[in-house]
């Protein structure tokens, strides 16, 4: 079945720096997944996290390892394969703390699975030297000779030897095709990764360009907008500059009915000149008939001083009062001209 994922979780990657010892490296820019991986095949553990297409951990985990917790959401475990600090920053103390349960959990199983190892080995080695001695034993029953039996000890030492070379180059070979697996199931993973970065790019490309539509088109919208409030205020304007025509024309007609009652006014008054024109004639006709008096008047006044003196008194009252109606006269009579020009 290969190696399967039993724990998932998300974290920043930190890595010691290798020059100093001290200060931690981020290797990953943001949390990234982190997952145990378990494999079946070989009854390993390792924990494993991708940075998109960089493999940021692979670490297999030993009986020897142990998961440090440095603060409330940060852990550390050694490994000295990679030769390497590993750091790992949660977004809380509960994630940390399964993170740590998990790491002891799997150290466990892995402490287990070398000791079932340990114990198959030492099995089958006792097997074999058991062979080996009784091998020797009916050797000895039919061969007498110290040096044949020494010969056939060395041999059965290199058999034993051989047998066991084969083993491990068995388990080497088992081990190393595991490796492969692995290796092409972290490649398939790093072209999916890969692929995933390049769809997320054209996304984002995508994305970035409908921004930018929708940016243009709200441009446009302001500067639309812009234009109805500038519209707004002409038609403001407008409606102010009618209400100032309409109170003018208000006026105006008010000042139009004044004048059609005036003109209404006119017909009397043009009667009215005509009578006070007939009585204006008629106080001529008075005047010069009192001329004509006067005229006699002062042929009479020849006729006597004292009576020329009183009548040139009277006389000329008569004349000072003449004359005051006269010019009333011709001021009323002005009047009547000028409001008939005016009409």
């Amino acid at each position: 079945m290969g190696e399967q994922p039993i724990f998932t979780t998300r974290a920043h990657v930190f890595q010691i720096d290798p020059s100093t010892k001290k200060n931690w490296v981020p290797a990953s820019k943001q949390a990234v997944t982190v997952s145990y991986f378990y494999d079946v095949t070989r009854n390993s553990y390792r924990i494993i996290s991708v940075d998109g297409a960089k493999v940021i951990i692979n670490s297999t985990i030993t009986p020897n390892m142990t998961f440090t917790k440095t603060s409330q959401k940060f852990g550390q475990w050694a490994d000295s394969r990679a030769n390497t600090v590993f750091g790992l920053g949660f977004s809380s103390e509960q994630h940390l703390t399964k993170f740590a349960e998990k790491f002891q959990e799997v150290k466990e199983a892995a402490k287990l699975a070398r000791d079932k190892s340990q114990e198959k080995i030492e099995t089958s080695s006792n097997h074999s030297q058991a062979s080996s001695v009784n091998g020797t034993d009916d050797e000895k029953a039919s061969h007498a000779g110290p040096a044949d039996t020494h010969l056939k000890s060395e041999n059965d030492k290199l058999k034993i030897a051989l047998t066991q070379s084969a083993a491990n180059v068995k388990k080497w070979e088992i081990e190393l095709q595991t490796l492969r697996e692995s290796n092409a199931r972290l490649s398939t993973a790093l072209q999916e990764s890969a692929a995933s970065v390049e769809q997320w790019k054209r996304q984002f490309s995508i994305c970035r360009d409908e921004n930018d539509r929708l940016r243009n088109k709200i441009d446009e919208l302001e500067e639309q907008c812009s234009e109805i409030n500038r519209e707004k205020e002409r038609n403001t304007q407008l409606k102010r500059r009618i209400e100032d025509l309409e109170s003018e024309l208000r006026e105006k007609e008010t000042e139009l009915k004044d004048l059609r009652k005036q003109s209404e006014i006119i017909p009397q008054l043009m009667s009215e000149c005509e009578y006070v024109s007939e009585k204006l004639e008629a106080a001529e006709r008075d005047n010069q008939n009192l001329e004509d008096k006067v005229r006699s008047l002062k042929t009479d006044i020849e006729e006597s001083k004292y009576r020329q003196r009183h009548l040139k008194v009277e006389l000329k009252s008569f004349l000072e009062v003449l004359d005051g109606k006269i010019d009333d006269l011709h001021d009323f009579r002005r009047g009547l001209s000028k409001l008939g020009a005016d009409s």
